[in-house]
């Protein structure tokens, strides 16, 4: 019984794989191709006739046939005899991304219609999967399946497919988005879109009408002038910040820097306490003050106060005003015991605004002097100097006593328009020798000089 149910076995699986190589026979295509996977059959479909008229052709490519089928996207084609159909291929056979190129061209009495498998008209149906066609014999009835790609073929017009090819080359990658925003964009998107194209002026019209502007005002006033007005205006705007208040327009050499620009009547009120204690000063005061080291732009005018009590006050007031501004700038930091310890808090708030700078240092915040407020300080005391000398200052002893070159101090009084001159004085350092001083004075007009250009010629080593 077992060897019996052994044979049955076995002849049952001889009987079952004949039978399933039959149907693998079976299974087998016409035409001698070999049977595919399901998956594979489901990546190469045959081609529907709903979706494409019958209209075609074959061509040999590499010694095999290919077959191309057309399609029009403005609707079907009625006498499909009367076209005249031609096919268009690269002629660079090297390149592999150009030796596949196609062109269909159908043409009628009334319009050609045009189709390639690349650019932006092309379908990507082809790229995504294949598509092969079935040729019947109907002498034979045997079919023959070609490989075939279809072509989308499009209305054209010489005139206006040229422009608009013209138009999407030149767009920028702005309007290309612009585009895309059009079409595709949220209400957000498109909202925010046409705001901006209703705030938008055209760039082309605004040149054109700054350069009919710029040739108006050259031909009014002429090209030199104008570059001087540029180097005028220029000039202004880097020395703005750091000179007193100015009117270039003034009759009278006081009202060029007016007073009221250094020192308000509010303030010069709050120095009259300390101005009295300038007043009285005697001369050995001054002589104490000088072996202390104070400045000599200021001991000079105090010994040449005026006997008119009025005048004598407000030159004392002016002169520790000077003095305050000359010690701000050799301790380059401001507290309130600088010139001793009864300086008017209206001083000290304005010298803090004007002159000084917030620092954090030590946990503490400070106010210092930058260099750049250097040349702020050394322009207000030249001014203040012009209306307590009669409109005439010493450069020499002012840039001494502020620790600054004797050529920066020339180039402030250069762009504040004041004229130089050379003075010789006795030098008491120096045992009554002469000693020449720079001197500046204030006249109408002011005098303007030449800037000179910014790089310098350096000395050659020999």
């Amino acid at each position: 019984e077992g060897r019996k149910a052994a044979l049955f076995r076995g002849r049952a699986q001889r009987n079952f794989s004949s039978r399933s190589r039959q149907k693998q026979q079976w299974r087998r295509p016409v035409c001698g191709h070999r049977a595919k996977t399901a998956q594979n059959r489901r990546k190469t479909p045959l081609l529907s006739s709903s979706c494409l008229q019958d209209i075609g052709g074959f061509c040999s490519v590499n010694g095999s046939c290919l077959c191309f089928a057309v399609k029009f996207s403005n609707g079907q084609v009625k006498n499909t005899e009367q076209l005249d159909i031609r096919l268009f291929r690269h002629t660079d056979r090297v390149n592999p991304r150009k030796k596949t190129r196609r062109i269909v061209v159908a043409e009628t009495d009334r319009l050609a219609y045009v189709g390639s498998n690349f650019g932006p008209g092309s379908l990507q149906c082809n790229n995504l999967c294949r598509y092969f066609v079935g040729v019947l014999d109907k002498r034979t009835m045997e079919m023959k399946v070609q490989r075939a790609q279809i072509f989308n073929l499009q209305p054209t017009i010489p005139g206006e497919t040229e422009a608009r090819a013209d138009e999407s080359e030149n767009k920028s990658y702005r309007e290309k988005v612009d585009a895309l925003i059009e079409a595709f964009g949220t209400t957000k998107q498109k909202r925010s879109l046409s705001s901006r194209r209703l705030n938008e002026v055209g760039n082309e019209t605004l040149q054109k009408a700054v350069a009919r502007a710029a040739s108006n005002v050259i031909d009014e006033k002429g090209l030199e002038v104008l570059q001087q007005e540029v180097a005028d205006s220029e000039a202004q705007t880097e020395v703005a910040l750091f000179l007193p208040p100015c009117n270039k327009s003034a009759e009278k050499p006081e009202d060029v820097y007016p007073f009221d620009g250094i020192l308000s009547q509010g303030e010069l009120e709050s120095l009259k306490q300390v101005g009295e204690k300038m007043a009285v000063l005697t001369s050995e005061d001054l002589l104490n003050m000088r072996k202390d080291g104070s400045p000599e732009t200021v001991l000079k005018h105090l010994e040449d106060l005026p006997k008119d009590p009025d005048a004598r006050s407000r030159q004392a007031c002016c002169a520790w005003y000077l003095l305050f501004l000359i010690r701000l700038a050799q301790q380059k930091k401001l507290n309130r015991k600088l010139c001793g310890n009864d300086c008017p808090r209206q001083i000290y708030n304005k010298a803090q605004k004007a002159f000084t700078v917030e620092s954090f240092s030590k946990g503490r915040v400070k106010s210092m002097v930058p260099a750049s407020m250097l040349v702020k300080i050394a322009s207000h005391c030249l001014a203040l100097l012009l209306h307590m000398g009669d409109q005439t200052a010493d450069l020499t002893l002012l840039h001494r006593d502020l620790n600054i070159s004797e050529n920066k101090m020339l180039e402030v009084a250069k762009v504040m328009g004041l004229k130089l001159s050379r003075q010789s004085a006795l030098s008491k350092e120096e045992s009554g020798l002469e000693d020449e001083h720079r001197m500046a004075s204030l006249e109408v007009p002011l005098v303007r000089y030449e800037r000179r250009p910014d790089g310098r010629k350096r000395k050659k080593m020999t």
